[in-house]
């Protein structure tokens, strides 16, 4: 046994070399500033995520948050990272706060990135077509209203964020969650059989990382968290507001942590889903149950934070830039009015919204312009990935950049799924089939001719190699 006479003398021994441990820790040689706004709607609102809801929504089950995370590097470049509980951010939204972040504060459309958590129990922030009585004049009226009020929240939370930096170290670190599960159980089986498209796949591709980046101040104390993982947020339906397992787990992580900040970013879950979900465990109801998922993404945080975040340095760059995506070859006049005889409903309608912007606009578009932005935060690349990407795109760019590497979707505009060319062959849901419903919903001007051409993957994947390659030559010397 030691005696206290020679633990104390062998602590004498080691304190300078732990003092010389702690005095080694790098210096708060970033500038970090955070901001929240409460986006929860007025009751009551429409929903937005499912089709199949006949009210609006007229609860609050957990309030509803915009975030953002000011960065200032040692050279004084800036930029923001906003998370917004909602299910998607679409372009026009994006532009419009960005033209005003700009003018007010002078930051870079290049350095604002917006991610959606993709929560299906949030407010509809996109004007809904009218056409087939799909809308009436208050429901579109009430849309508008709070596209306005978010707009106006979004853009002061980012001027309060970028007002409120203060010395801070950074640092990236990594764990694992589990409860994600591919949805896409066998496409080529024959329809109708219960283990073709969009149920539990066990054996599907999944993408269980859970990064982490976390925001100290000088003293060491945690100000800011910023976490991702590729599961779609999901657990919820019905009529009650929330953030879903990952408002959950913002919830868990800020009463974990006193005053500091906790923001979630939505990673490439175009065909993953929680499971168990809704009301699938007998004797727990659907809120428990996303609470129990949040808490589980919580704890997978709480490891990265202990498993020897890597400081970042104190170097920020970041592009943003479109890539040209073809649709199939788009349908005709004579071919879509074939269509307004269909026996499908959907079909009909979609057709009838594309020949209103036919008729308003005199051609359809071959391509759409999808934005695809890489920031680089010390040796940590961001890839943010717009709308609803699948799980495939976030592994295969882990194959092929060097790490660490933090891929997200949802970010800075909502148009509908993206496949990768094996979900593109499988068709199905994601592959291709809800575009049809992207086309008869959304917004004026966003409608789909038709669904994504064959290129799609490899147009995206080497966009982001490209714009990865121009962050390297920037930090060449």
């Amino acid at each position: 046994m030691i005696s206290f006479t020679f633990r104390s003398w062998l602590l004498l021994l080691l304190l300078p070399c732990l003092t010389s441990l702690r005095a080694a820790a790098p210096a708060p040689d970033w500038k970090a500033g955070t901001a929240v706004a409460d986006i929860t709607p007025e009751m009551p609102m429409w929903m937005a995520g499912y089709g199949n809801r006949t009210r609006p929504g007229d609860q609050v089950a957990q309030r509803l948050y915009a975030k953002a995370l000011a960065l200032e590097d040692a050279r004084g470049k800036v930029a923001v990272l906003l998370t917004t509980d909602v299910l998607g951010i679409p372009k026009l939204v994006r532009s419009a706060v960005e033209k005003r972040i700009t003018t007010e504060f002078g930051l870079p459309g290049s350095h604002l990135l917006i991610n959606a958590s993709h929560t299906h129990t949030g407010p509809e922030i996109r004007v809904i077509d009218t056409s087939f009585g799909r809308q009436d004049s208050a429901r579109l009226e009430r849309v508008l209203k709070y596209r306005q009020e978010l707009e106006d929240k979004i853009v002061r939370v980012v001027g309060e964020a970028l007002a409120r930096r203060q010395p801070a170290r950074v640092a990236f670190s990594q764990a694992r969650a589990g409860f994600a599960m591919n949805r896409r159980e066998n496409y080529s089986l024959p329809k109708g059989d219960v283990r073709s498209g969009k149920v539990p796949n066990p054996d599907g591709p999944v993408d269980h990382d859970v990064p982490v980046l976390e925001i100290t101040d000088a003293a060491g104390k945690l100000t800011a968290v910023l976490f991702g993982y590729a599961c779609h947020n999901t657990t919820l339906d019905g009529y009650a507001f929330t953030g879903d397992y990952a408002g959950f787990a913002q919830a868990h992580l800020e009463a974990s942590h006193p005053g500091a900040v906790a923001l979630f970013m939505s990673g490439c879950s175009g065909d993953q889903n929680p499971h168990p979900r809704r009301d699938q465990i007998a004797g727990l109801k659907p809120l428990e149950l996303a609470s129990h998922h949040g808490r589980a993404l919580a704890v997978a945080v709480e490891a990265a934070l202990q498993a020897f975040p890597r400081p970042l340095e104190s170097r920020l760059e970041s592009v943003l830039e479109d890539v040209a995506l073809d649709y199939l070859p788009v349908p005709n006049r004579e071919e879509l009015q074939a269509r307004l005889k269909s026996a499908d409903r959907t079909e009909r309608e979609n057709a009838q919204v594309i020949l209103e912007r036919l008729d308003r606009e005199g051609s359809l578009p071959k391509q759409y312009a999808y934005p695809i932005q890489v920031m680089r935060l010390g040796a940590l690349t961001m890839v943010g990935l717009a709308s609803e990407v699948v799980v495939d795109y976030s592994l295969r760019l882990k194959r092929e950049l060097p790490g660490p590497l933090w891929v997200s979707a949802y970010n800075n505009d909502f148009m509908g799924y993206m496949p990768s060319h094996r979900v593109w062959l499988e068709g199905g849901y994601e592959g291709g089939g809800s575009l049809v419903f992207t086309s008869s919903s959304l917004y004026r001007g966003a409608v789909h001719p038709n669904i994504w051409a064959p290129t799609l993957e490899e147009r995206i994947i080497a966009k982001v190699h490209e714009l990865t390659r121009r962050l390297d030559r920037l930090k060449a010397p």
